[in-house]
């Protein structure tokens, strides 16, 4: 699938960037990262306009994520019957719910780009716990900037090894996320030694 979708670009360009990334915040098992390196690697080498296709696959994720809070919110009953019949779906909305419950808005924002296979079913757990849908759209928007910004930039800056940076970036949720846990546990390790010391 991935290697069609790529060999699509050319014959859809702008509107496949958006349909994609829309698609990708409802939960459908689309390589939308990889789309946006090769748009950013297509910009770089002229074959489309990079504000154009940015803009595209930034209002595909914005829009695609508001489809998500409205499915969670008027649908939850088929929502949770759905992802019950598989179980990876099942465990990624179970910790998506929790972790929204935990994180609120913010998690909603790391979910976007730093914990992106939580992001859909984040999605789908703000609109079926009713989150304040101002709050929602502001931070998840934010979030999808990050992440367009990140995967068209990195596609941009290096189109001629798109293969490497695929691998690489696929990877590279994992290290932020373990960085970030890395910074949480120094954090709280020395809270602790500080109330020792008092």
């Amino acid at each position: 699938m991935t290697e069609w979708l790529l060999t699509q670009i050319a014959t859809w360009g702008t509107p496949l960037f958006f349909i994609t990334n829309f698609l990708s915040c409802i939960a459908f098992p689309i390589p939308a990262s990889l789309l946006m390196l090769a748009c950013g690697a297509f910009a770089a080498s002229g074959d489309i306009q990079f504000s154009v296709s940015f803009a595209a696959c930034l209002t595909g994720a914005i829009l695609g994520d508001q489809a998500g809070y409205m499915i969670g919110r008027h649908g939850v009953t088929h929502l949770q019957r759905s992802v019950a019949k598989k179980e990876n779906r099942r465990k990624l909305y179970a910790r998506a719910a929790e972790f929204t419950a935990r994180r609120g808005a913010v998690g909603i924002f790391l979910t976007r780009w730093l914990f992106s296979p939580l992001g859909p079913y984040a999605n789908f757990a703000a609109g079926a716990m009713d989150m304040n849908r101002r709050r929602f759209t502001i931070w998840s928007a934010m979030g999808e900037v990050v992440w367009v910004s990140l995967y068209t930039s990195l596609g941009y800056v290096f189109g001629d090894q798109i293969t490497t940076i695929a691998e690489v970036a696929s990877n590279i949720s994992g290290l932020l996320a373990a960085s970030l846990l890395a910074l949480l546990a120094g954090g709280l390790l020395l809270h602790l030694i500080r109330d020792i010391e008092t």
